[in-house]
């Protein structure tokens, strides 16, 4: 029984596909939070963890999500009604599909004002305000921004539009244009940063620091850090991949498709730590600056370099465009949903669920300033003092995205068929053999870890 719709967009072939796929997965996580996370958990040993894990959790799991996808052809929610109807398994089974969508929704009214952090730089960078600045300046340039709703409100507001300026143009106007033309754009500048790095005096210790494993360094924290993190970076539980899923196309092959995404994600993060590394050593800086190395290590570094106000430039650029491919594709699911179960258009889809996620982030631009002393349910002791942002942060990366995760999983590799799923990922026996025993086995298992771990 097919479950396509012939009215429902498709890419427009493989290459733009997986362009997308990749769009969606490098985001702030790679460009911010990779670096400074392998700067906090000891450099080399960190990375292979990290790349253990992604291989063995995340592209199993990516796999699934556009496995279903495909199938149903349809939104998240519509997708998994279809599939769970087809196979007389619980209607329960839909609240993957409802839990994505949220997810994505709630992490894109944030994650759009992180994104509208990263274009004030630029506006910094090209008035030079780094120049010459010390830790002390650094620090306060970045505390004003936060202190002011008004400034806040302006980027994130300038973020939203830009992302709902290209969502609006659809599949092959909006999504496939925009991931054609950052993904290359967001390419050349990492290099042309990897580039300038080489010419530190320090690029060989950033190399060395990078991808030179010490084993003592690796802790339980670190190994939870890598599992979680290869599993966020990948842009899984959030409805997106199910959604990309949905335009594609029976001839493209699943699981090579999904193995060049999750190395080129991989890549470009450790590309990210090759042009931040060395300039961090040169300027002796702390590589564990934790989340504030690229906005307030960095900025030290580029004001106190030559050239730097122009580096700096390049960098904000490269964390806009990474920050604005993620924050398109998390609008997506959305606004599938909108315009398949409502009588709006591609463009009032995409302007309603636009403006309630901006709506949303009103309370993100509030909680660092207005509201930073409103903890709603600080009534809890392990909830005392979150703002709501941090809220927000907690319920998605905490307990929505590790849920969604697992269930889909779960549902892929115990509730459908062997011969269903063989036709569908078109391996070979041996590699089909290791999905399913990923699928059922070990990516749910690493998911309950991170889950339980960070409760």
């Amino acid at each position: 029984m097919s479950y396509k719709s012939h009215s429902h967009a498709q890419w427009s072939s493989r290459m733009a596909f997986v362009l997308a796929a990749v769009g969606s997965s490098v985001g702030l996580g790679n460009i911010w939070k990779f670096p400074y996370m392998t700067g906090e958990s000891g450099g080399g040993a960190f990375v292979l963890v990290y790349l253990i894990c992604i291989f063995l959790v995340g592209l199993p799991m990516l796999m699934s999500e556009w496995l279903l996808g495909r199938l149903g052809q349809k939104n998240p929610i519509s997708t998994m009604g279809d599939i769970t109807r087809r196979l007389k398994r619980s209607r329960a089974w839909v609240l993957i599909g409802v839990a994505g969508i949220l997810g994505a929704y709630l992490i894109l009214s944030f994650y759009s004002v992180i994104g509208g952090w990263a274009l004030a730089y630029i506006q910094m960078a090209v008035v030079d305000t780094f120049s010459g600045l010390d830790n002390d300046s650094v620090g306060t340039l970045f505390g004003n921004l936060l202190a002011s709703p008004v400034e806040l409100l302006l980027w994130h507001s300038l973020f939203m539009i830009m992302t709902i300026g290209v969502v609006v143009g659809g599949v092959a106007g909006g999504l496939e244009r925009a991931a054609k033309t950052l993904m290359p754009a967001l390419a050349v500048l990492l290099v042309l940063l990897v580039g300038y790095a080489a010419t530190t005096g320090a690029f060989a210790e950033g190399a060395a620091y990078l991808f030179t494993p010490d084993f003592s360094k690796i802790t339980r924290d670190g190994i939870l850090a890598a599992l979680g993190h290869a599993f966020f970076t990948l842009s899984l539980g959030m409805g997106i991949m199910m959604a990309y899923g949905s335009y594609l196309s029976d001839d493209v092959n699943i699981g090579r498709s999904a193995l060049i995404v999750v190395v080129m994600d991989t890549v470009i993060a450790l590309l990210a730590g090759l042009a931040i590394f060395p300039i961090v050593f040169a300027n002796g800086l702390d590589a564990a600056a934790g989340p504030g190395l690229i906005f307030q290590t960095l900025p030290l570094a580029f004001g106190n370099m030559a050239g730097g106000w122009l580096f700096g430039l390049l960098f904000f650029v490269l964390l806009v465009f990474a920050a604005w491919t993620s924050a398109i594709s998390l609008l997506e699911p959305l606004v599938e949903w909108i315009e398949e179960r409502s009588p709006l258009s591609r463009v009032g889809s995409t302007i309603v669920a636009g403006l309630a996620t901006w709506a949303l982030g009103l309370a993100t631009v509030l909680s660092f300033n207005i509201w930073g002393d409103f903890a709603p349910l600080g009534m809890f002791d392990k909830f005392a003092g979150m703002t709501l942002f941090d809220l927000l942060d907690y319920v998605t990366s905490k307990l929505l995205l590790p849920l969604t995760g697992l269930a889909t999983v779960l549902f892929v590799g115990w509730f459908m068929g062997r011969d269903e799923l063989r036709s569908q990922l078109n391996m070979s026996d041996g590699a089909f053999a290791l999905w399913r025993v990923a699928v059922r086995f070990i990516a749910p298992i690493g998911v309950v870890i991170v889950f339980v771990s960070s409760l």
